[in-house]
């Protein structure tokens, strides 16, 4: 027993000294997005967001590869999302932990033109997070929670989309639509349902619907020929095509910790994530039509979570594919490893020259 605590302890120190100089990649990441400003100014913005989207995407195979490090493994399960992957796509995810979007990470590793082109919509304290300055200079959106500052933080989010998503030419837009944990939020919805007759949930919480509202209401098609004829013609102007609906399915009902990603104590384990995918036709797009749908989609989740939670398994249709491993490749990991490592060293090499140029 001894010797398997300390093998525990002595892994788990060299994954978190292997973390912490990942993090030599951060600021690799972070000069050369200062360098590289005068593009933005120069009108070579197309060119700037597409080099930082692909430092943005190494960076995010590289918290991916943490996890399989570990043992973390993510199965895909659900509808075939090919069709999607292309699309704007605003994607919908019950939210049990910080770990979920390190899961998420794993989730989309593999899917080459997702990750440059996403938009995160994320709670604001994760803005001074070592991520949230990534997600910051990527220009995903911090929302505020609270009820003082909730319908601001809408008009941010709804002039976020015509500043940033559209003209940057994002495909997929995450919103978790709990608003927060559910372990910090289960007993405050469970409340609230029960005062307004709503389904009586355990394993998720009433979903909320201001932001998937602003989102939807500003990217869905426009009625008129001419704004329908100007889309076409104009990349920035296209409408959300899918909805993306993701359950997380965590073994044993267990949320994978922003310390598990960190340090790697937790146990191996396989994460379900279970797509539904629905075009935006098949959407409502009244608010309270859309609300009541939503609404339906999470009390689908809390039945298949209690199913997969006994079970191991989430439901499987005609058009569901069976639980699929995300495969991780070593050898490319190992490359963006040196790939980054050399990015570091030459920016050493030149700040060295700089100084010694200016101290002559």
């Amino acid at each position: 027993m001894n010797d398997v605590n300390i093998f525990v302890i002595v892994k788990a120190a060299l994954r978190t000294t292997f973390v912490f100089v990942c993090h030599i990649y951060y600021l690799s990441y972070l000069t050369w997005m200062v360098i590289l400003l005068p593009l933005k100014t120069l009108g070579f913005k197309s060119i700037y967001y597409k080099i930082e989207g692909e430092m943005q995407y190494g960076m995010l195979r590289i918290v991916a590869m943490w996890n399989h490090y570990s043992g973390y493994e993510v199965l895909e399960a659900g509808d075939d999302i090919t069709e999607c992957l292309e699309e704007r796509t605003l994607v919908l995810v019950n939210h049990q932990s910080a770990g979920d979007i390190a899961i998420l990470f794993s989730a989309f590793i593999n899917k080459r033109q997702i990750l440059p082109n996403i938009m995160w919509i994320l709670e604001n304290f994760l803005k001074y997070s070592t991520i949230g300055v990534v997600c910051w200079i990527h220009h995903d959106f911090f929302i505020f929670q609270g009820k003082d500052i909730r319908q601001r933080s809408l008009e941010d989010l709804k002039n976020h989309i015509g500043e940033y998503y559209k003209p940057l030419q994002r495909k997929w837009l995450v919103l978790f639509p709990e608003g927060g944990f559910l372990s910090k939020r289960r007993q405050r919805s469970q409340e609230y349902g029960q005062r307004n007759s709503l389904p009586h949930v355990e394993h998720v919480t009433i979903p909320r619907i201001g932001a998937l509202e602003t989102v939807i209401n500003t990217l869905k098609p426009k009625n008129s020929i001419n704004n329908l004829n100007s889309a076409t013609n104009d990349l920035s102007n296209q409408h959300l095509k899918y909805i993306l609906d993701i359950t997380i399915g965590y073994p044993n009902g267990e949320p994978m910790s922003i310390l598990s990603v960190l340090f790697g104590h937790q146990r191996p384990f396989q994460t379900t994530v279970y797509y539904r995918l629905y075009p935006i036709s098949e959407v409502p797009q009244s608010n309270e039509e859309l609300q009541k749908w939503i609404l339906e989609r999470w009390v689908e989740k809390e039945k298949m979570l209690e199913d997969f939670y006994r079970s191991g398994k989430f439901p499987q249709t005609a058009h569901s594919k069976a639980p699929t491993l995300v495969k991780q490749n070593m050898s490319d990991f190992l490359i963006l490893q040196a790939k980054f490592a050399a990015s570091f060293f030459s920016q050493y090499l030149l700040i060295k020259l700089i100084y010694h140029i200016l101290n002559i």
